[in-house]
């Protein structure tokens, strides 16, 4: 049974490309794409059992520095739409992502198996954990009066 309805040919389809281009801004474009790094980035947390597989945080982190990157651009239009809501899923996206970080980081490392080869010369012990610099949780800045060499 045929509903009458039939494919619109590649032309139409050409047409009506070209009007949509006539009307769409590079905000919209923008916008649009926050908004699919903002929920892409969601996803890729992987905080759902139907996500959870598909967790990646690489993938977050990069959604998140792009949707940074995008909104001073996007903040131009001052007549354009309120961007709280994308802010607001952006800064929570960020603390989910730090969370993550901070737990995978705490987890304990997998035992070993004891590989002589690996156990460095004179039978010290490697270090474990962070070192100083990572525990002390600042940055280090080139030039800065710690980079100086103590007399």
């Amino acid at each position: 049974m045929s509903t009458g309805a039939t494919q619109p040919t590649e032309d139409e389809l050409r047409a009506a490309l070209e009007e949509q281009m006539r009307h769409i801004t590079a905000f919209d474009v923008i916008a649009q794409t926050a908004i699919s790094l903002v929920n892409l980035a969601g996803r890729r947390l992987g905080l759902s059992d139907d996500t959870r597989a598909e967790r990646d945080l690489n993938q977050v982190r990069d959604a998140i520095d792009a949707t940074r990157a995008l909104l001073p651009v996007l903040e131009r239009d001052p007549q354009g739409p309120s961007l709280a809501p994308l802010r607001d899923a952006l800064s929570g996206l960020q603390m989910e992502y730090a969370r993550l970080v901070q737990a995978a980081a705490n987890e304990p490392a997998e035992p070993q198996a004891a590989d002589p080869a690996a156990a460095p010369a004179g039978g010290e012990s490697a270090p474990s954990g962070p070192g100083p610099a990572q525990r002390s949780g600042r940055l280090w800045v080139p030039g800065s009066p710690t980079d100086r060499p103590r007399q």
